[in-house]
């Protein structure tokens, strides 16, 4: 009997053993299904933000709808600023001399048929006596024909005297002509020239109106018509060199406005019109030349600057909201629109604030910005009637990564 009574006590303690043990194994591996949900409810991304009334009116949170505008498509490019061979000049001297005055600095704005330097040399007297003696010569041989011309009509002289007289007399005007033309590419007039009023030295002249952009002579050097004073450029004429690479090709048109920048002063904007379209590619590059013609302002434009330009395209109506109602995160865009969906966001005390406006992140694809708007294509969807976050959604993409840096 006892026997008996002992095999039941140690069953029953066998059994509350096993009881406990199982009651321990399951509160340690509680703890674990509980943090595995925190982590779970840690790694879900926050997409409601909630904002008071007065929220909203203190950082300026408007809201509006998705709008459908014209916005104009545009092509990024680069470019160089250059001015026409038209439009430039070297300046240099038909004859040789010594350079005896030099009126011009790097940068002096010229006038065509300005004085900007003289020459000397002795040559120059040489071609003036020339000039004087066939004058002279002329007068008596215009003389010498007439005599002849009335002995062979009296039949007192022989024809071969007058025809003579007569080719002197042609060879001596030929002369003076091909002096006179000489004399006035010297800048001498003809008229002026005598005896007692020969010029030892001439002027050199710009041939173009522009700015002096180089000297390669100085007082004393030697110059002629291989050798250089100085060269000037019309910026007035400044066009633009646009390049555009072969995908963009069939988008380009001639009247085209381009608005661009210069590279090295990006703070003031200039305008553009293509005017013609290059048949060919730019060296190695694979771009096609866009010439444009400058418009407006030019003031601070010279020939080689770099230029950073926009080409306005076609214009199209596209769903667009304005640009600041877009922001970025991890590399995507985003709106927020007003929604019915609440917010894990609550109070020390675990009630939720009094009235608040939920508003839902969207991922959003940016597209053409023109005019302060900007097209969108929702990743998702948003309701045509939708009301969208359009000015403070900044701070409204703040509150939500406040909000859930706390939860955290």
């Amino acid at each position: 009997m006892k026997l008996k009574y002992n095999i039941i006590s140690i069953a029953l303690i066998s059994l509350v053993t096993v009881s406990c043990g199982k009651k321990e194994a399951a509160q340690e591996k509680a703890p674990e299904k509980t943090e595995q949900k925190e982590k779970v409810t840690e790694e879900a991304p926050e997409t409601i933000a909630s904002l008071t009334e007065e929220q909203m009116k203190s950082v300026g949170v408007a809201v509006g709808t998705v709008e459908m505008k014209e916005l104009t498509s545009t092509i990024k490019a680069n470019g160089l600023l250059s001015v026409p061979n038209s439009n430039k000049a070297t300046i240099t001297s038909l004859y040789g001399g010594i350079i005896k005055t030099l009126n011009i600095q790097v940068g002096s704005i010229v006038r065509k048929g300005q004085v900007i330097a003289t020459i000397a040399n002795p040559e120059y007297i040489q071609l003036q006596e020339d000039y004087l003696t066939t004058n002279s010569r002329i007068t008596y041989a215009e003389q010498e024909f007439r005599r002849q011309r009335e002995l062979f009509d009296n039949d007192a002289g022989a024809k071969k005297n007058l025809q003579t007289a007569d080719a002197e007399l042609k060879t001596l005007r030929t002369k003076k002509a091909s002096l006179i033309k000489q004399l006035q590419m010297m800048g001498i007039s003809p008229g002026a020239v005598s005896n007692g009023n020969m010029k030892s030295g001439l002027v050199i002249t710009s041939p173009i109106n522009g700015t002096i952009s180089g000297i390669t002579a100085q007082i004393g050097s030697y110059v002629d018509i291989s050798s250089p004073v100085a060269t000037v450029i019309d910026n007035g004429s400044i066009h633009l060199d646009l390049q555009v690479f072969e995908r963009d090709l069939p988008k380009m048109r001639v009247g085209q406005i381009v608005h661009f920048k210069l590279t090295n002063n990006p703070e003031t904007e200039y305008d553009a019109r293509i005017y013609s379209i290059g048949s060919s590619f730019e060296n190695e590059s694979k771009t096609i030349s866009m010439h444009c013609e400058v418009t407006g302002n030019k003031s601070g434009l010279i020939d080689g600057m770099n230029i950073t330009g926009i080409v306005s395209l076609d214009k199209s109506t596209t769903p667009a909201v304005p640009t600041e109602a877009i922001v970025e995160a991890d590399g995507k865009y985003y709106v927020f629109i007003q929604t019915d969906k609440k917010a894990e966001d609550h109070d020390e005390k675990g009630k939720p604030h009094p009235k608040t406006l939920n508003f839902e992140k969207i991922e959003v694809m940016k597209g053409t910005s023109d005019m302060g708007y900007t097209a969108i294509t929702p990743v998702g969807e948003i309701a045509p009637n939708a009301k969208i976050v359009v000015k403070g959604a900044f701070f409204v993409n703040a509150k939500l990564v406040n909000s859930g840096d706390h939860e955290h």
